[in-house]
């Protein structure tokens, strides 16, 4: 496994002065001495160490080290490795050859991990990862001075992998929220966290990129990436500004080795603090729903609808009765703005639209036509808080799959025809999925022996799956069938 008092140390021009700094620290002075340190410099970049350290001072008792404790099953089944027909606990064949052919009882084990997290409130409520807290059975709390409490999860999102705990204290130390909107790429920011058990660890970095998404890590996304250093054990733990404010959850890291690479992703903390409020008020998050199926405008595409440039997101589709659709919006429509702002990309956009409560009416700006026009549409609550999406969630994470409803531009690209089934969009490298073959661009045409043209009955016969789902793809001209063990 592997998301005291406020603190506002501000730092007037930091990273300009560092860099000046370094040049200047090792120049040689007027007495004529090559290696003779700039006394000014030498203060200076002593100054910005002593900054970074108040801040870490203020903020570390605020940090928690998370450990959690679940029961699993493993083993089990006859002394030959499998006794599908329950021949071994037959009567007739125990009366003969003995009690030593019963099925073995699996045995039970405690999977044991760990994580990070932060305190947002003076009476225990704590920010961490879901997938860190996850199903686990038993989850406890150590703080920054050595208490240990045992913990009891408030509320988690497994689509955005925040969840909230909370220990039985009063009076703690409290990081406080910043605003990840005000971050800009370049700006010093500090990870604080329990990389492999060990307890604050603190790293220091830039921010790298902000709004990455599409990276398969959770279903909504929008991740500050940095080259803090981020490692196994970081999950859950603060992303600090120079002010001391929490603007990110280290949530994941890309590494070829387990390790760390350079590349380190957080959850922007006003995405985290939408969630957490929910969480605290619904205990579950509800997600707005605009309707329409929607995609990256190239150049291509851009030049097609008449804009000057590739910009907004195209609306492939829109559903029936859908929010949409009660609105006025068409397929074919170009959406430049949502509430006046610019619309960069489609996660951005699907984003936001998720984080609007239900029964908000916004406003968009399109382009349909070449004409510049506006809609206002009341945002309803997503559907598929059901048993369907539930376990549409859990199956496809366990094999490694992600699919996606096939629009007619998908269809041209990949040389299928619209309602043929639905396309697989990613499969995760390792995965049950990758195993059998399954690759980004097939086309799933049959799910558990039933035909499905589209995502919605892709979701009602992967339902029916117990054991393991049965599916049927297609690459091209052929098809093929392949089945995957669910655990």
């Amino acid at each position: 496994m592997d998301k005291t008092g406020p603190v506002f140390i501000r730092l007037k021009t930091l990273t300009a002065v560092f860099l000046t700094v370094l040049l200047f620290i090792a120049a040689p002075c007027r007495t004529g001495h090559a290696w003779a340190l700039n006394d000014d410099a030498v203060e200076l970049l002593d100054k910005t160490s002593k900054a970074f350290a108040e801040i870490v001072k203020r903020a570390k008792p605020a940090v928690v080290f998370v450990q959690v404790e679940k029961v699993v099953e493993q083993g089990g089944g006859s002394p030959f490795g499998g006794d599908p027909f329950g021949f071994f606990n037959d009567p007739f064949f125990q009366h003969f050859f003995g009690p030593q052919f019963r099925q073995r009882q699996p045995r039970k084990f405690k999977q044991r991990g760990q994580g990070s997290g932060f305190i947002i409130s003076k009476d225990g409520y704590i920010l961490t990862n879901n997938h860190v807290v996850g199903d686990a059975d038993e989850i406890s709390v150590k703080l920054a001075d050595g208490r240990k409490f045992k913990a009891k999860v408030v509320g988690k999102d497994p689509q955005s992998d925040v969840a909230v705990i909370k220990i039985d204290a009063r009076n703690l130390p409290v990081l406080p929220l910043g605003n990840s909107d005000d971050l800009e790429v370049g700006e010093w920011v500090i990870a604080i966290g329990n990389p492999f058990g060990l307890t604050q660890t603190v790293t220091v970095g830039v921010v790298s990129a902000k709004g990455r998404s599409r990276l398969g890590i959770n279903d909504y996304e929008d991740f500050i990436q940095t080259d803090a250093a981020i490692n196994p054990g970081n999950s859950g733990g603060p992303l600090l500004n120079i002010h001391g404010e929490v603007v990110g959850m280290n949530t994941a890291i890309f590494s070829r080795s387990g390790g760390y690479m350079g590349i380190g992703f957080a959850i922007p903390i006003n995405m985290a603090r939408a969630v957490k409020d929910q969480l605290l008020k619904h205990g579950k998050v509800i997600r707005g729903w605009l309707g329409v199926v929607i995609q990256e405008i190239d150049e291509d595409l851009a030049k097609s609808f008449g804009l000057p440039k590739a910009e907004g997101v195209l609306v492939a589709e829109v559903a029936d009765n859908s929010p949409a659709a009660k609105g006025g919006m068409k397929a074919g429509d170009v959406i430049l703005k949502l509430n006046g702002q610019k619309v960069n990309d489609v996660g951005e956009l699907r984003n936001k639209i998720a984080l609007t409560p239900p029964g908000t009416k916004v406003t968009f700006e399109i382009l349909r036509d070449g004409k510049r026009k506006k809609l206002s549409i009341v945002i309803e609550e997503k559907p598929g808080t059901t048993a369907v999406s539930i376990n549409r969630h859990d199956i496809l994470k366990k094999i490694g799959l992600s699919v996606q409803e096939l629009t007619p531009d998908l269809a041209q690209q990949f040389g299928y025809k619209e309602g043929q089934g639905v396309l697989i969009t990613e499969v995760e490298p390792g995965s049950a999925a990758a195993s059998v073959g399954m690759s980004p661009g097939q086309l799933i045409i049959e799910v558990n022996r039933v035909r499905v043209h589209n995502m919605k009955e892709f979701l009602q016969a992967l339902k029916r799956s117990k054991r393991r789902v049965l599916f049927r793809i297609k690459d091209g001209e052929f098809s093929r069938y392949v089945a995957i063990r669910l655990k």
